[in-house]
């Protein structure tokens, strides 16, 4: 891809919006199926310089563009990266020279799988090496010496300011309760070890003396714990000093006290400050409803100064609205009112500072500016032909379970519609652990609600935002409070009268596959049809088959969240239900799945042929979890439309 081609694939994709907007009213569909063109801007040091993902128009690889701030009409330089694999963090250690963790995307719907290999390169291209990885032994500039270097590694930390060195954690293949911390030299490739401990899976916090002063994640059982080092050396913390949940951030600007994420005893988060040992701990940030999300930080020494909650909309709390960076947050978030301002990166003086925009509506615009002289360059869309006054709005409401429980849903509703009475899709996310929807631009709903459709989500139980506790509510849950959370959710909406209780219909894509299923057997006659998009439908076979089983944590996980009852696995698992399914169904799936593999639709669809049920299928070779084939996305996005209008008529 030469340098011409890219600048001019960026100049074309500024045309696209008005030739979309005067082509009809409709949005294309080809529009929410589109890959962002530019991606994960990274602002260098010296804040002269601009990393990002590109998507090649090929659809099928990534480049790592460097571009100066000043002149975004074409790269400096650019980094081809094999097949479906992505720069899935990139870090400027100087400011000439970078470390990308490499990742691969293995479909639409899960974020990119890190493939533990870490690479460097000048700003230029030049100079590049492999530092980490599967295949140090055969490349890098000591592959000579590195024949046993085999495993999982990932950019952890920075020390501050940047001096071309980084900290990587690492998980040797041959050593899995082991997680170690090298400082690396990433323009000699040399490093030495600053921390380790004899437990798998753990993420590390470094002091100022650039050692490792906590180990904390989820070990091989599955269990979250949190190491101290001490003179002796580690300690694990005990219940009583970690609470219900704690995760160090980094250190205040004093170097004696730290920044973590606590709370007392599993509900939602908060942002402390507290000494070291856990002593003299001050609330700088809570919620009682939701645990604390994103925190923006002040440029070095770094420190935060507004959290949003993880639910809702992003209304922004300020540590102390008197610093300069909150100031200059809440003068630009006045510019752009309704939308959410992310501070990203600022240079190491201080002087320029990389921000985001996004919305509901928005997918994101990413700016510069100046903090001396506060002007403002815009540097690009990551979706330039979403018009974001055409899209709908999302609405975060709360609603009571049947239980009692109060839930969070999010309504997408059609633009131009008042909310009432409309045909509704349920749209499960999927997980269903760990994970939640958000206010932020999905393009999922705004595709159903662009087609006059009502969407909506529930954050269950199990989803992530709200503490431990929450969290662990969905454990063994599955097909039971889970799915009555979703059905609870659907009859608020009517109740509400936002939904027209004869037109409502399920779609989810991966466990929201598994749900469209299951709402429908554990509530007959609610919904009029059932979309199932890379789900799992046999919960027994992922002990069998798949990646979750591949690894020791996995199969902890999969343990702890459905269990290993033969009894219980099948009657949660929908291909074993599938003569009480008693709606239409719609089947997708990738034939090269390995998360939900291609036998999970096949063991549905079997089901319901021996059922005698009606469906209709669509699968694809080479697709993994989620289509990622833009052809293939629009060819799935015409055939959801298509049969949601059969079953239950064109929206609004």
């Amino acid at each position: 891809m030469s340098y011409r081609f890219a600048r001019t694939m960026l100049s074309a994709a500024c045309l696209l919006l008005p030739a979309a907007a005067a082509a009809a009213d409709l949005i294309p569909v080809e529009d929410f199926a589109h890959h962002p063109l530019l991606t994960m801007p990274r602002l260098s040091p010296n804040g002269e310089y601009l990393a990002v993902n590109m998507n090649d128009p090929d659809g099928e690889s990534h480049l790592l563009a460097i571009y100066k701030v000043d002149d975004m009409s074409q790269p400096v330089s650019m980094l081809r990266l094999p097949k479906y694999e992505i720069a899935a963090n990139i870090t400027w250690v100087s400011n000439t020279r970078l470390v990308v963790d490499k990742g691969k995307m293995y479909g639409s719907i899960d974020k990119p799988f890190l493939t533990g290999e870490v690479i460097a390169t000048d700003l230029d291209g030049k100079n590049q090496d492999y530092l980490y990885g599967r295949d140090s032994m055969k490349y890098g500039t000591r592959a000579g010496t590195r024949g046993t270097d085999r495993g999982w590694g990932y950019v952890d930390d920075l020390p501050q300011p940047t001096n071309g060195h980084f900290y990587m954690g690492t998980q040797s293949w041959e050593e899995t309760d082991t997680s170690t911390l090298y400082d690396v030299d990433a323009g000699k490739n040399t490093r030495h070890l600053i921390g380790q401990i004899g437990v798998g899976g753990m993420s590390f916090m470094v002091g100022a003396d650039g050692k490792a002063h906590f180990a904390y994640g989820r070990n091989d059982d599955y269990d979250y714990v949190v190491y101290h080092q001490q003179a002796a050396g580690w300690a694990k913390m005990t219940p009583a000093q970690i609470g219900g949940s704690f995760t160090p951030r980094s250190f205040a600007p004093d170097k004696q006290r730290i920044y973590a994420e606590y709370n007392a005893g599993g509900g939602p988060t908060e942002l402390v400050e507290q000494d070291e040992n856990g002593g003299n701990r001050k609330v700088l940030a809570s919620d009682s409803f939701s645990s604390i999300g994103n925190v923006e930080w002040t440029p070095f020494p770094n420190q935060p100064f507004a959290t949003v909650p993880a639910t809702g909309m992003p209304t922004f709390t300020y540590i102390d609205p008197n610093l300069p960076t909150a100031k200059l947050h809440r003068a630009l978030s006045l510019k752009f009112p309704g939308s959410y301002v992310h501070f990203i990166d600022f240079s190491e003086d201080g002087g320029k500072l990389l921000f985001s925009v996004n919305s509901d509506r928005d997918p994101g615009t990413y700016y510069l500016i100046d903090t001396h002289t506060y002007k403002v360059i815009k540097l690009f869309a990551t979706a330039p032909w979403i018009d974001p006054a055409k899209m709908a709005e999302r609405r975060p409401l709360h609603f009571k379970t049947s239980d009692g429980m109060e839930l969070e849903a999010i309504l997408t509703i059609p633009n131009g519609t008042n909310l009432a009475n409309l045909p509704m899709i349920l749209l499960p996310h999927g997980g269903p652990i760990g994970i939640r929807d958000n206010w932020d631009y999905d393009h999922d709903a705004q595709f159903l609600a662009s087609r006059g459709y009502l969407v909506l989500q529930v954050n269950y139980r199990g989803s992530s935002g709200r503490g431990e506790d929450f969290q662990e509510a969905g454990y063994l849950k599955w097909g039971t409070r889970i799915q009555q959370d979703l059905i609870d959710g659907v009859k608020w909406a009517i109740a509400e009268n936002y939904a027209d209780p004869k037109r409502v219909c399920v779609y989810g894509g991966s466990f929201g596959g598994y749900s469209a299923m299951m709402t429908t057997i554990r509530a007959p006659g609610m919904f009029k049809c059932a979309v199932g998009y890379a789900g799992v439908y046999d919960l027994a076979m992922m002990y069998k088959k798949g990646d979750i089983k591949t690894s020791k944590s996995g199969r902890s996980y999969l343990n702890t969240v459905i269990g290993k009852d033969d009894a219980d696995l099948a009657a949660n698992s929908p291909d074993k239900l599938a003569d009480k399914i008693d709606v239409p169904v719609l089947l997708i799936h990738g034939e090269d799945d390995k998360r939900a593999p291609f036998a999970q639709a096949k063991a549905m669809r079997a089901a319901l042929d021996a059922a005698h049920k009606p469906y209709e299928w669509m699968s694809k070779p080479g697709e993994g979890h989620g289509f990622y084939d833009e052809k293939n996305t629009v060819e799935f996005y015409n055939l959801l439309q298509a049969f949601l209008e059969k079953h239950i008529g064109k929206g609004v």
